[in-house]
């Protein structure tokens, strides 16, 4: 049998399931391969960690909302909870968020839809509102700057 159903003139299911994966797959891929060469490199040290720096904080000299979070991620994946908080507190309290609408995005493309934190009525306001007074809090308090 070929990989089309029999009359139908439609993919047959294991090709429809690889056909829908294919995203889902690339994008594990990809944070597969980025969170290799955050190991690969330190990038809390100065050793010429291979990303550039933040622009908004070169050309400012202000912390953006996202500003810490290579060196978050390289101390998650070292298991030091403590250090990601210090480097950005926010983006270790929204990955569970972001792992949520993933698993809700791929469980859509599987034909189920699950109930994610995206089709709240009031949620990007929200998301807006906390990133924002993250950003204020941090560039006004010393000691959560990066």
């Amino acid at each position: 049998m070929t990989d089309v159903d029999a009359g139908a003139g439609r993919p047959a299911p294991a090709s429809l399931f690889l056909h829908r994966m294919r995203l889902p797959g690339a994008s594990v891929l990809a944070g597969c391969a980025g969170a290799a060469l955050v190991l690969a490199a330190d990038p809390t040290s100065d050793a010429g960690f291979p990303l550039p720096p933040c622009p908004i904080k070169l050309l400012t000299g202000f912390d953006c909302p996202g500003c810490g979070g290579t060196r978050m991620l390289f101390s998650l994946l070292h298991g030091d909870l403590p250090a990601a908080l210090h480097y950005n507190a926010l983006a270790v309290l929204l990955l569970p968020l972001l792992a949520w609408s993933w698993t809700a995005w791929v469980a859509g493309r599987l034909g189920r839809r699950l109930p994610t934190w995206t089709r709240w009525r009031w949620s990007p306001q929200v998301l807006l509102a906390v990133v924002v007074a993250w950003v204020l809090i941090r560039n006004a308090v010393p000691a959560l700057r990066t």
